[in-house]
């Protein structure tokens, strides 16, 4: 496999965000409009916008976000009467789930399977116990005696799919698809918006960027890769994207600092503290949002020489990793 590396200069933190340069041309003859059309909802904790480029398709939007909140209300594990939800409620007793929720769940599994627990579903307690969605930017991170408590509720295993119900065998785990849900939810909102004929359109569900068909001129989009520490907002490097999905994950997407220590959010379930890895941020670019939301957690767990052996079992998938000290390997070819 190439991997090319780029010596970009040394950087202490390096993040990586999504940047879409959408240029659009005027159709001649035409008065079809090509601007952008941009909608914004608020859903999974996090922004979602939708980008049309016609009023016909634009008026899909309110059914776009329709089912945002039908899937959030399914998969969110703080949402009252949700599947999820349910079965982390279910005091060890099988729970019947929407077909979807089923599906999801066996495809988390694999990846708890492929990273040896490193990745678990169960990792709700520990999630709680960190709590990296207060806001709070300096913090004591739990005890050791905190998190050995938690630990032994830690276990995928105990998570039994049968027959369209679930059972959560430990009433102490707690089921979480944090990892994996906002690419699910983004691959069936491009599945729906083609089945009404969209051919020309772009998902992001904060980061997750799916984009449907190419731009209305016909080329791609271009996606940067972005360092947002560069005073001129520069890029690093830059992907083009067409009717395909690229999804980032980082450690400097959500952190507390304590005594100069910085604790990231991507949890390493198999200790309960935060990932010891050698990379800062991970973008998959597949035609699976599904796949890249949860490959791109799993490849920053792993770290960098794990992670290419991954991806290398994975036809059609391109990852680009950007380590701690600021370096870019790509699994692209001929770069």
């Amino acid at each position: 496999m190439h991997n090319p590396k780029i010596n970009s200069g040394k950087y202490r933190f390096v993040s990586l965000f999504l940047l879409c340069s959408l240029v659009f041309s005027t159709l001649s003859g035409c008065s079809r409009n090509t601007e952008p059309l941009h909608y914004q909802g608020y859903y999974f904790n996090t922004v979602i916008t939708l980008t049309f480029y016609n009023e016909t398709d634009a008026q899909l939007q309110g059914n776009c976000f329709s089912l945002c909140q039908k899937y959030e209300n399914m998969l969110s594990r703080t949402v009252e009467g949700s599947d999820i939800w349910n079965i982390n409620h279910g005091n060890g007793q099988p729970v019947s789930v929407q077909e979807e929720t089923y599906a999801l769940l066996e495809d988390a599994i694999s990846y708890c399977e492929q990273t040896d627990g490193q990745i678990d579903i169960t990792v709700a307690p520990l999630m709680d116990l960190w709590d990296f969605t207060s806001g709070i930017e300096e913090k004591a991170p739990p005890t050791k005696k905190d998190i050995d408590t938690i630990l032994p509720h830690i276990n995928y295993k105990n998570v039994i799919l049968k027959d369209g119900t679930v059972t959560l065998t430990d009433p102490e785990a707690g089921i979480d698809l944090g990892f994996i849900a906002k690419g699910f939810i983004a691959d069936k909102l491009k599945e729906y918006l083609m089945e009404q004929g969209v051919t020309s359109a772009l998902i992001n569900l904060g980061g997750n960027i799916l984009t449907i068909g190419s731009k209305p001129d016909g080329s791609a989009y271009t996606i940067g890769v972005k360092d947002p520490f560069s005073v001129n907002g520069g890029h690093l490097t830059t992907v083009s994207s067409t009717d395909n999905s690229v999804v980032t994950s980082g450690t400097y997407e959500r952190y507390f600092t304590w005594e100069n220590t910085r604790y990231h959010h991507i949890l390493d379930a198999s200790t309960g503290y935060p990932a010891e890895t050698d990379i800062a941020g991970v973008t998959i670019i597949c035609d699976s949002s599904t796949k890249a939301d949860a490959l791109s957690t799993t490849c920053l767990l792993l770290g960098k020489e794990k992670a290419l052996e991954l991806l290398a079992s994975f036809p059609d998938t391109e990852g680009i990793f950007i380590t701690n000290d600021g370096e870019i390997y790509s699994t692209r070819e001929n770069e």
